[in-house]
């Protein structure tokens, strides 16, 4: 499968910002699951502005853009497609910077509240030996406790208050899923990246969240809470972390203005393969 990507982030900023600082984390990699074909990231803005590319501790691709102000709009625009495989959700020939013990570290944004983590216990009830059965059956057991709601939370929340709201989006899901599964002694982190879907709407409000645990004899595993499915070729992976604030599209501060609203463009869709010749 070909995914197309097209996203277009706008800031503005009234009265203007003195600097603005900016790092993201927009740009996939390639690996056994999925390879880049062509992707470019691109910036605009009132003054110049250009973007250095670098990779953070995690390996994630990173470009980072300093706004020397008066800053009054801000355009991050991302356009790219990924052939994808199906690999049954394994992920193999990622860049990895750490041992698999590193992603059973608490976050504050994955902390297991008491509630929590007897839910992650019950769920996980019978199956002391098999992982890979546990983490389905988790998956499963939070889409169904969860419901999805864009109304009652927020990038801030953290798993155990989604946890306790029983609703949140992909992002609270995925913190949910994080936390119970390291609560139970398996390792794992936040994904981000985008899911192009069939017989929908393709114009999305912002991209798309998942989870990835280790199991032995497999290695990294992806699980879609939300949508109670393992990645297929559909999904393209970007960016992971201990939670989100590790793989965010989008970070950055700014010094001066007033206020700032922004706006999300994203189009995912499914791109007609190039014949062979």
């Amino acid at each position: 499968m070909r995914v197309r990507v097209d996203h277009l982030t706008t800031y503005r900023y009234q009265p203007p910002a003195k600097a603005v600082l900016q790092v993201l984390r927009l740009s996939p990699r390639s690996h056994e699951g999925q390879n880049v074909v062509r992707w470019r990231v691109s910036a605009e803005a009132d003054v110049e502005v250009q973007l250095r590319r670098g990779e953070d501790a995690l390996g994630n691709v990173t470009q980072t853009a300093f706004l020397q102000g008066p800053v009054s709009g801000l355009a991050l625009r991302v356009e790219g497609e990924v052939e994808t495989w199906d690999t049954r959700a394994v992920v193999r020939g990622a860049a990895e910077r750490f041992p698999v013990e590193a992603y059973l570290r608490e976050t504050g944004l994955t902390a297991p509240s008491p509630e929590l983590a007897a839910f992650a216990e019950e769920v996980a009830a019978g199956d002391e030996a098999e992982v890979l059965a546990r983490l389905h059956r988790l998956m499963l057991a939070i889409r169904g406790e969860i419901a999805f709601d864009t109304h009652e939370t927020q990038t801030t929340t953290t798993a155990a208050e989604a946890f306790a709201l029983k609703r949140g989006v992909c992002q609270d899901l995925s913190h949910i899923f994080i936390a119970a599964a390291r609560r139970l002694g398996i390792p794992a982190r936040y994904v981000s990246g985008h899911l192009a879907r069939e017989g929908e709407a393709i114009e999305q409000d912002a991209a798309h969240a998942w989870a990835e645990a280790y199991a032995p004899d497999l290695g990294w595993i992806g699980f879609d809470a939300t949508n109670g499915i393992c990645p297929t070729p559909a999904y393209v992976r970007v960016a992971i972390g201990l939670d989100y604030l590790g793989a965010a599209p989008v970070r950055g501060a700014r010094t001066g203005g007033g206020a700032e609203t922004m706006d999300v463009r994203l189009r995912v869709s499914h791109a007609a393969l190039q014949s062979q010749s």
